[in-house]
């Protein structure tokens, strides 16, 4: 069975820093490019950022370049790691944040990249208050 946990959200002073962690287990996620989303309130889900399966290529939504900082773990007993630090954070960077897995590699665009995803987690509340 794959699931993906997030977990690492909370409140958060603007200027602070959190740091989110996906656990992936069901599949050899080691192949697979990992992403973060995010959904606000009354808003749509909006890609955060991506890791291919090396963990060498990056790709992030302009609003949070510099800021924010994906990554990924070897495995530990087949569970597979991805993480988002995130620092600098503004209140319009409260949502609740998806971790994801796509079984491609590293897709081109945004648009591309969201909807490939094949699995998603149910996600981590991130409150950043002013």
């Amino acid at each position: 069975q794959v699931q993906l946990v997030e977990s690492g959200g909370g409140l958060v002073q603007a200027g602070g820093s959190l740091r989110l962690s996906c656990a992936a287990s069901g599949r050899t996620f080691s192949s697979y490019t990992m992403g973060w989303f995010r959904q606000a309130p009354g808003k749509e889900r909006e890609f955060v950022a991506a890791i291919d399966w090396t963990g060498t290529s990056t790709y992030y939504t302009d609003s949070v370049k510099g800021r924010f900082t994906i990554s990924r773990d070897n495995p530990k007993n087949t569970v597979y790691l991805v993480y988002l630090q995130m620092n600098s954070l503004k209140p319009e960077d409260t949502a609740v944040y998806y971790c994801a897995a796509d079984r491609s590699a590293l897709r081109p665009t945004i648009r591309t990249m969201t909807n490939g995803m094949d699995y998603w987690g149910k996600g981590t509340l991130v409150t950043v208050s002013s």
